[in-house]
This record gives structure tokens, C-alpha cells and sequence, in this order.
């Protein structure tokens, strides 16, 4: 289904413990614009009875049943994009833009 990279995982868990908000789950959201490309929202947030609910790399993911037919198959990671500049970044292959990543 959906999954962090240890590298997301390992930032989601530092930024909650920065933030006060440790033994929160990360809360994940998106939405399909007209053109076809996919808004993605993140936050902490307490669970509720109808989200679905997993664990990835030791973070609690949650998200409500209406998002996951976008997110199904994401990958959540955290990268350099420039020297010093790190973002969060989703792979997907439902996103018109999405170019499987190559190795290196």
C-alpha cells in the first residue's frame, strides 16, 4: 500500500520530537487536481475510529478510507533536492508527472 523511506521515516520521528507532538500519527491526505496531478498534505494528528491505520518504519500512518485510492502505491521520502535543501517528496505512480526513480 502506502510507504516511508527510512530516510522519511527517520525526519517524520525527529520533526514530531522537535515538535511536541511525539506518539502522534503522521496524518497523510491528497487530493487530484483537474489536470491530474496530486496535492499531498502531512501532519500530526490523533487517530480516528474510521481511519485506516498502518505502521511504516516504526511511524503510525494514518489517513481516511477516501484518500487511499491515491496514495495506494506511494512512496514517501526525504531528499536533498539542492546542496542543503531537504523536502519530503512522494512517488506515485497514479501522478501524470511521476518518473520511476533510476539508480545511481
Amino acid at each position: 500500500m502506502f510507504k516511508l523511506t527510512t530516510a522519511a521515516a527517520e525526519q517524520v520521528l525527529r520533526a514530531a520530537r522537535e515538535g511536541g507532538t511525539e506518539g502522534m500519527a503522521l496524518r497523510l491526505a491528497a487530493s487530484q487536481a483537474a489536470d491530474g496531478t496530486i496535492d499531498y498534505r502531512i501532519g500530526f494528528d490523533d487517530p480516528s475510529e474510521d481511519d485506516i491505520r498502518m505502521r511504516c518504519e516504526d511511524v503510525e500512518v494514518v489517513m481516511t478510507p477516501e484518500h487511499v485510492p491515491l496514495l495506494d502505491q506511494t512512496t514517501m521520502d526525504y531528499v536533498e533536492i539542492e546542496p542543503g535543501q531537504f523536502r519530503f517528496i512522494f512517488l506515485n505512480p497514479k501522478d501524470p508527472h511521476y518518473t520511476p526513480p533510476t539508480e545511481a
